[in-house]
């Protein structure tokens, strides 16, 4: 199974998520430097390197500021922390606020993460019409959420890194 690393800017910024082989490729021709590996090496007939499991670029690279992340379930689930907006339970489910059935788009500002039980229970009513209530408005997210619907998990070595871009986000 191929790994993935955490590419930083430069400055420290988190850029995206490659697979470790990508990684590594950069630090040999000495675009990036290993800041954390994962324990595990590259084998070939002579040499041995950690896989990488952080990188740092060694220039800067400017980045448009204005990404669209897709809405994805990876990624709702991710922007409201894994949890029912309705009820706080473990989201299983995404529900549209104002259902596709009556007009509602599949926007950010229209799609929640939900528990199966509130999702069933909403049905296609309006909001207004159960005795639902949203913990939090959804909205289009910010930075950081990107890249845990690109990886998946947050690795306790990228926490350090992620961690401020993902407080900006909530």
């Amino acid at each position: 199974m191929i790994g993935r690393a955490l590419v930083l800017n430069a400055s420290y910024e988190p850029l995206c998520v490659v697979s470790s082989r990508r990684a590594l490729i950069l630090s040999i021709d000495d675009k990036a430097e290993v800041l954390h590996s994962t324990g595990f090496e590259f084998h070939s007939e002579r040499v041995a390197l950690p896989e990488p499991s952080v990188i740092r670029l060694v220039h800067y690279v400017k980045v448009p500021r204005q990404t669209r992340v897709a809405i994805t379930r990876r990624s709702v689930f991710a922007r409201d922390g894994h949890r029912c907006q309705y009820c706080g339970a473990a989201a299983e489910n995404i529900d549209h606020v104002v259902p596709r059935s009556r007009g509602g788009a599949h926007t950010w500002d229209n799609v929640v993460a939900s528990c199966k039980r509130c999702n069933t229970a909403k049905e296609d009513y309006l909001l207004e019409e159960t005795p639902f209530t949203l913990r939090r408005a959804p909205r289009v997210p910010r930075s950081g959420v990107w890249l845990l619907a690109a990886s998946g998990d947050l690795r306790e070595e990228w926490q350090p890194y992620v961690a401020p871009a993902l407080l900006a986000a909530v």
